[in-house]
């Protein structure tokens, strides 16, 4: 008898879990920063990732960012994004990873490959491979909404009154995170652009190479990097802009471009 609940108990945990869907999922989490790296958005992977998503058609916002109401009073309305990376060599290796509240893995790409020596080239290559496996797979939000995780209530001398579930989650329309606040700079001059096989170097008058831009699958947006600073180039209201962290600070470059 014991044998049959068992299994039973295993199907119906099975059935449940084949029903839990990306389409369940309208928001998508993602760290400023994943386990491999280093730094926050370490060769703009995180912003890139971000971008993918968003492409999809999920609404993405980082983990630390404001989030609409139906999200702040239930994280489990949300999957979260993860890359991995699997050691290669000379060959880089990455995987996309969607998991639910509860660390359930809602999706798992492909591993992302790619064979460029230039790190920032090799992880932006390698993360929109593993992306492909995304793209193939339909998505539609069903309007499912997750109930958050029951806890145990422990045993208090004097317990204060908890605030009523409901109000998390009710119909209402959620507010856009608020951008980053960007500190802003001016052009310092003209940039001329030279095509390069995977996107373009800027070069100034001396001449000397300011800036790499790499194409990304999205149009008017670059992985840049000056050596020293990772970041990307993107185009806003019909300018050009460097953006770019700085000691925990969003720095914001106006570039004066010539393609």
């Amino acid at each position: 008898m014991k044998r049959y609940t068992l299994i039973i108990a295993l199907l119906i945990s099975c059935t449940a879990y084949a029903q839990n869907t990306i389409n369940n999922y309208k928001y998508v989490l993602v760290p400023e920063k994943f386990g491999f790296t280093r730094e926050d958005n370490q060769y703009g992977l995180n912003t890139l990732a971000k971008s993918l998503l968003e492409e999809k058609g999920f609404t993405v916002y980082f983990d630390n960012a404001e989030v609409p109401k139906e999200l702040a009073g239930n994280r489990c309305n949300a999957l979260n994004a993860d890359v991995t990376q699997k050691k290669g060599l000379f060959v880089t290796n990455l995987t996309l990873i969607l998991k639910d509240c509860q660390g359930n893995i809602i999706f798992k790409s492909k591993e992302g490959k790619s064979r460029e020596k230039e790190f920032a080239t090799a992880y932006n290559l390698a993360l929109q491979d593993a992306f492909t496996s995304l793209k193939d797979v339909p998505y539609a939000y069903n309007g499912t909404v997750t109930a958050a995780p029951q806890a145990t209530t422990p045993v208090a001398v004097a317990p204060a009154p908890a605030p009523a579930p409901a109000a998390a989650t009710q119909a209402s329309t959620p507010a856009p995170a608020p951008a980053a606040v960007a500190e802003v700079k001016e052009a310092a001059g003209t940039l001329y652009a030279q095509a390069t096989p995977n996107g373009f170097q800027l070069i100034d008058l001396t001449p000397k190479k300011v800036l790499t831009l790499l194409k990304t699958s999205v149009q008017d947006y670059f992985i840049a990097d000056n050596d020293t600073t990772h970041g990307i180039v993107l185009k806003k209201s019909g300018d050009w802009y460097f953006e770019y962290y700085k000691e925990n600070k969003l720095v914001s470059e106006k570039l004066l471009i010539k393609f």
